[in-house]
């Protein structure tokens, strides 16, 4: 037979066996699964020499070009992070007790790592966000239960975003409180038209006002120059000494977990383009950690220099006397004057310059984050534009309504009930995530691991029991110290005490109920050249390339 003849034979026939091959789940070595192909004709010996079932056109790509792909979304949740309620929480701690609870921080932000890890390990492993597990999983009252709580905790998160910014625009250029709120909410929605360009422009906006926010505090901290020793003693000896100390420190990392944050963080995950394989997940869920903790590690060290420069601040000998009041109940607005007072004006200006920077990034992912809460659970079909005008104007609302009636002051209480009313949202979101998370039914071979799954569920049953305690022992010691009749005080304990009691309960119904829906979907094609289709945004349906086109993303384009 002639060697054309011969050769032409050999291609035919390994055409045919790459068509018949399958990907099914098997177990390998050390109980993991893995999708491997099957060929149910196996071919010869001769023939497998010229496929290499193992190659994968993707790693002839640096890996500094896949990772820069990634990048993005972690800096969009590190904004939880950095609201100006966490800063004002700084403030207070720095103020009253020096450098001695920066170890909360690093511990808190270790924690939250982990827990953002597990929302963008979810949206990339089911191709589904947290709001929409939710609604595929639970019964219909659940369902809309879970839905009011998030709407609410997205307001709540809201309240301190939308008042730090007006106190920013009050302090740069004397703009009323309400009208700072107005602005705040006009400037908003501006600045998210930038997603008719792209998720990705969007996602530069918040880093270069993340940049600010730290070139303004590293900047702040070379000026009072805190004593390095102390800071990293601070840092790695945990010390729980003064007055107050252990609320200031749970106060601390009670502020740390945003409910929305979690919703937020698997919706945005999907704007990538992520092959239906293992190792394209495996390979995308490293890259978002690695994104996920250099952005936390930047929110770290801004969260570090506004302790610091307000512990040297509020420890400088020969502070007035006015000084010393500010120091002792600091606020987001106070603590501009005491900079001016102290270090000068420049000092307060560059304050207001990285909160308002603060304020109007974290509006962006407030209001982000509530759009995927609204299609998630409810699945309205709505433009664009009207989407974020109405989630705006639902959370700007209360802030916009206690400026006008209660001024800075009332601004500031409000700043306070928002922080109480997150930590009493928290376990709503949590919960549902680390059950997910770990799920085979949600997740197949990607779900934790025991490790994972016993370390997670640790600290979030821990950040749990420290919101449960704070608000418990807080609304306690509200209820004897204050001034009402002890008629009232009754009637209010009839009142709160059940609604406690069904929190507990609905807490304890999510944690034990068993999931019964199946979400996970296994591949059904083998495909070497998937991933390359991926990157040059030609997929093919027939081959089971996974591509999260969904209406909730027809509006946020995919990057190139």
């Amino acid at each position: 037979m002639p060697a054309e003849v011969v050769e032409k034979h050999q291609i035919l026939k390994k055409e045919s066996w790459m068509d018949s091959l399958q990907l099914q789940p098997q177990e390998n070595i050390g109980g993991s699964k893995r999708i491997v192909a099957v060929d149910e004709s196996p071919p010869s010996i001769t023939d497998r020499k010229h496929f290499d079932l193992d190659h994968d056109p993707q790693d002839m790509k640096p890996g500094w070009t896949k990772f820069l792909s990634f990048v993005g979304p972690g800096f969009l949740v590190s904004m939880a992070y950095l609201d100006p309620g966490n800063l004002e929480t700084d403030l207070q701690a720095g103020a009253n007790h020096g450098y001695e609870l920066l170890w909360i921080i690093l511990i808190g932000l270790i924690f939250a790592l982990i827990i953002q890890s597990l929302a963008a390990n979810l949206g990339v492993s089911t191709g589904k966000h947290l709001s929409e597990l939710c609604k595929a999983e639970y019964p219909k009252y659940v369902k809309y239960s879970l839905w009011v709580l998030a709407e609410i905790a997205v307001i709540a998160a809201d309240i301190p975003e939308v008042i730090g910014t007006a106190f920013a625009l009050n302090i740069l250029f004397h703009i009323p409180l309400w009208g700072g709120v107005l602005c705040t909410g006009m400037s908003t929605l501006l600045l998210l038209g930038l997603q008719k360009y792209g998720v990705r422009k969007l996602e530069l906006v918040v880093s270069i006002l993340v940049f600010t926010m730290a070139a303004c505090f590293f900047g702040e901290l070379s000026y009072v120059k805190p004593p390095a020793k102390d800071v990293l003693k601070g840092m790695f000896v945990p010390k729980l000494k003064g007055n107050n100390a252990v609320g200031d420190a749970i106060a601390l990392l009670g502020a740390l977990i945003m409910p929305h944050n979690l919703f937020l963080h698997s919706a945005l995950v999907l704007s990538r383009k992520i092959p239906n394989s293992v190792k394209g997940i495996n390979d995308a869920c490293r890259y978002f950690l690695i994104e996920s903790g250099f952005a936390l590690f930047v929110a770290f060290l801004i969260n570090v220099s506004i302790i610091a420069v307000s512990g040297a601040v509020c420890t400088i000998e020969n502070l007035s006397n006015d000084a010393i009041d500010t120091c002792n109940d600091l606020t987001l607005k106070s603590a501009s004057f005491l900079l001016k007072n102290v270090l000068g004006r420049s000092s307060s200006t560059i304050y207001a310059i990285a909160l308002l920077a603060s304020g109007q990034s974290s509006t962006i992912t407030g209001t982000y984050a509530g759009q995927f809460i609204m299609q998630g659970f409810l699945e309205l079909k709505m433009k664009k534009w009207t989407r974020n005008l109405m989630t705006r104007c639902i959370a700007i609302a209360p802030s916009l309504v206690v400026s006008i009636i209660g001024g800075s002051s009332g601004a500031g209480r409000l700043i306070i009930i928002a922080s109480m009313i997150l930590s009493f949202e928290l376990p709503f979101a949590l919960i549902p995530l680390l059950k997910f998370s770990s799920s085979t039914t949600k997740m197949g071979p990607h779900k934790n691991s025991t490790y994972i799954i016993v370390i997670s569920w640790i600290l979030g049953l821990g950040i749990i029991g420290i919101n449960i305690y704070y608000l418990s022992t807080g609304f306690v010691g509200w209820l004897i110290h204050n001034s009402l009749a002890k008629v009232g005080k009754i009637f209010i304990g009839i009142l709160v005490f059940p609604l406690m009691a069904v929190y507990i309960l609905a807490v304890i119904y999510l944690m034990f109920r068993k999931d019964t829906v199946d979400t996970f979907k296994e591949p059904t094609k083998f495909d070497p050249n998937a991933q390359i289709r991926m990157e040059d945004g030609n997929p093919n349906q027939s081959h089971g390339d996974h591509v999260p086109s969904r209406e909730d993303l027809a509006n946020i384009l995919l990057p190139e």
